[in-house]
């Protein structure tokens, strides 16, 4: 922390962005050689990338399946298991669109059920008064990295004959009940976008039983009988058949180099994130206008996002304002995220209003997620401490 010689607070001199990826000479290397190879596009590097992740997860080797994003492993995994017309599917509102999004586009009614408010993950109570004949699926939302009460889901699951899809976009790493997330539902789909825990610049990768990847897999790519790297190898044959209407959500090889990098940093990565979300922790426990997430004992959380909630009785600013003065102190905080029913489409098409989900609607407004990203050095935090105190402290009432 920076002070001046009367020991008052000083901005640090430059921005520190929200969630910059860590990138080193070894990703830059595998994605020069990927260039040089005579395959950009889905080949062998993607299958090395699918074993290694699978294997990392203590899973068959063909259990995980590359593909563009995780919003694409959701909407293969909805495909995959015939989720469609007529049925519903369970899904919090404190989540990105897209997990909704793609309830929709296969013709399926995403029906919201509240938050826990210690957790934010979806609440299994809600979720069980949100069942009816029609339900299909329910999605858990791992949420910041520390994963939802997953034996709940999976109680539910079985006694409705219903199906679990795992969104582990924030959850690489994570266990509950030493259990790896990736291993317990029917699906899983992790994210590799920039800001993740790792990266493969856009990018995704759906885990589940080999026999469920299989199907996933026709799914991924046209709904080919055979990938691109068995037609055009020494392995393959020109014939191929449409088997079922699939999408275009592969991953390349130049995805897949880079993620075969960056699995190998991911222990490196782990502990660097679970140092800094500890000095965050530390700073802010016990001051009455900060609330640090809460995690249970019983799991590992992957600490991809640390959200601070504002206790907002204690200031005489709204969050906007926080976040406004965070910005002007050269932290790039962040919210994370607008609710599901707060966005036009489905509060008009639903008739939701701001509060139907008072738990979600209530901690949207209090949360600022603050940086934190491998990076981050031991000033950057301290840096990061330094701001929110300053910010809480001259607007407390």
């Amino acid at each position: 922390m920076r002070t001046n010689n009367r020991g008052a607070f000083v901005s640090r001199r430059t921005f520190l962005p929200f969630s910059p990826p860590s990138i080193g000479e070894d990703e830059i290397a595998a994605v020069v050689e990927a260039l040089r190879s005579d395959w950009l596009t889905t080949g062998p590097r993607t299958g090395a990338f699918e074993s290694a992740f699978a294997a990392w997860h203590n899973l068959p080797a063909q259990g995980a399946l590359a593909l563009n994003s995780c919003t694409g492993g959701l909407h293969v995994a909805l495909a995959t298991l015939g989720i469609g017309q007529g049925d519903e599917v369970i899904l919090p509102p404190l989540t990105f669109a897209s997990v909704a999004n793609v309830v929709e586009q296969m013709g399926a009614t995403p029906i919201l059920a509240d938050v826990d408010p210690a957790t934010l993950t979806l609440d299994p109570a809600a979720t069980a008064q949100a069942i009816t004949p029609r339900t299909r699926a329910i999605i858990p939302v791992h949420y910041a990295g520390p994963p939802a009460e997953m034996d709940a889901f999976r109680t539910l699951a079985q006694n409705h004959n219903l199906r679990l899809i795992e969104d582990a976009a924030h959850a690489l790493s994570a266990e509950y009940r030493r259990q790896k997330i990736g291993t317990i539902g029917d699906f899983t789909a992790f994210s590799f976008y920039p800001t993740k825990n790792i990266t493969t610049s856009e990018g995704g990768m759906l885990t589940g039983a080999p026999d469920q990847i299989a199907a996933a897999r026709l799914w991924s790519l046209h709904g080919l009988d055979r990938d691109a790297w068995k037609r055009y190898s020494n392995e393959g044959s020109w014939y191929y058949e449409v088997v079922v209407p699939g999408f275009k959500y592969n991953m390349t090889d130049i995805q897949a180099a880079l993620g075969l990098a960056q699995l190998n940093r991911l222990a490196e990565f782990q502990e660097r994130r679970r140092v800094v979300a500890g000095r965050y922790n530390a700073a802010f426990t016990n001051h009455p206008s900060l609330e640090p997430p809460t995690v249970r004992d019983y799991v590992v959380p992957s600490w991809h996002l640390y959200v601070l909630r504002l206790n907002l009785e204690t200031l005489r600013i709204d969050r906007a304002q926080v976040m406004e003065e965070l910005k002007a102190r050269n932290i790039g905080a962040s919210v994370h995220f607008i609710p599901v029913h707060l966005h036009p489409y489905y509060r008009d098409r639903y008739r939701w209003a701001a509060d139907a989900f008072p738990i979600a609607y209530r901690e949207y407004q209090r949360m600022v997620s603050l940086p934190l990203f491998p990076k981050m050095t031991d000033a950057d935090v301290e840096d990061v401490i330094a701001a929110v105190f300053d910010v809480v402290e001259r607007f407390r009432r």
